[in-house]
């Protein structure tokens, strides 16, 4: 009987066992199952590789010849062209004005007495004469106010003429000269733009503040701007011209090498290796490795390889955002802060923030 029972519990035994192996085995089917099953919808998601199937969106934009525009940026300082203190042939006190800010007055006109009398003794009152023709653009000192012959009683301009005095870094001198044309902006009128030239640069460079003075006169005469006005220049320097262009971020960098990705008629890519010249605000000339006509991926060339296969939806997006260099800089015009700017001068990219002096920045790759 003993023996009965125990051939018994051994049957039981061995069945569990054969259950407990043969589940093992379903549950490795199933995960080796599920694992090949996992390549090819992994490969689906994933990057093409090197002319994979998968297919990735991209924008791209046709390579066009450009000119861009180098520049400096800085800030001035709207005053007449020609402005004259007037001072008292004696001294005394002033008795009487008879001009008041914004008058107008011409050359030799009596504005004012004064009244050099001491006490105890009595003096003719002595005449204050206009110097030049123009505008009082100075208030008058008061009634009473005690002057000397080196006190300015108050100023004269011609303020239909005006121009720009503005001091530009020292490290941007090599390319300032006579004639180089800028555009200003006021903070009265956001949005406007006030075509100007140089028309002096100094011939010495301040060794206080490490600048050099320009002066700039408008091309136009606009009864919008007054003597006195803050202006933001943005000064053209050079021209760079003669190559494609294309935004410097849609470039992929691989150590000190630059390529671009062109795209096939069949919608694959190619990469190519392309020697860069200079940059302005985002925008970069290709110096080698791309022509004009060429169409390059300009958004989602990270995720690409060469032979990659790509879906364009630029829908409608103009090439190389053709505002160029120039457009860019009157947007900085109009909108850039004091003391703020943005420019390019021979390629350097700098940066700079600075009060009253500007600043400017570009790159050269």
């Amino acid at each position: 009987m003993d023996f009965y029972r125990l051939k018994k519990s051994r049957s039981f035994l061995v069945v569990v066992l054969v259950l407990a192996l043969l589940a093992v085995c379903i549950v490795v089917a199933n995960i080796q199952k599920k694992s090949s099953g996992a390549a090819p919808a992994g490969m689906k998601g994933g990057r093409s590789g090197r002319g994979g199937g998968s297919v990735v969106s991209v924008k791209t934009q046709t390579l066009e010849v450009m000119t861009l525009h180098g520049y400096v940026s800085t800030n001035g300082e709207i005053e007449s062209q020609n402005s004259v203190s007037v001072f008292p042939d004696v001294s005394g006190k002033v008795i009487s004005m008879s001009v008041m800010l914004g008058s107008k007055v011409s050359k030799g006109q009596v504005i004012g007495y004064i009244d050099p009398s001491s006490p105890g003794s009595y003096f003719r009152q002595s005449p204050i004469y206009a110097p030049i023709s123009g505008s009082i653009i100075s208030t008058p000192l008061k009634n009473g106010t005690t002057v000397s012959t080196g006190t300015a009683i108050t100023q004269v301009g011609d303020v239909n003429n005006l121009q720009i005095r503005a001091n530009v870094p020292e490290r941007f001198v090599a390319v300032l000269r006579v004639g180089l044309k800028a555009n200003t902006s006021v903070e009265a009128y956001p949005g406007v733009v006030f075509k100007a030239t140089v028309s002096r640069v100094s011939p010495v460079v301040d060794s206080t503040s490490r600048t050099k003075e320009i002066v700039l006169v408008f091309d136009e005469r606009d009864f919008r701007i007054n003597a006195g006005m803050f202006a933001k220049v943005v000064l053209f320097t050079e021209d760079y011209e003669g190559l494609v262009v294309m935004p410097s971020d849609s470039l992929v960098q691989n150590g000190d090498k630059y390529y671009a990705y062109t795209v096939n008629s069949d919608n694959t890519v190619t990469k190519n290796e392309v020697t860069l010249g200079k940059s302005v605000d985002g925008l970069v000339q290709i110096a080698s490795g791309l022509k004009a006509g060429e169409k390059v991926v300009v958004q989602g060339q990270t995720s690409l390889g060469d032979g990659s296969k790509i879906q364009d939806i630029t829908n409608g997006v103009s090439s190389a955002q053709k505002s160029g260099g120039e457009a860019q800089a009157v947007e900085k015009a109009e909108a850039g802060g004091r003391g703020d700017g943005t420019g390019v001068k021979n390629g350097e990219r700098t940066g700079e923030r600075g009060g009253k002096n500007g600043g400017a920045s570009g790159r050269q790759q």
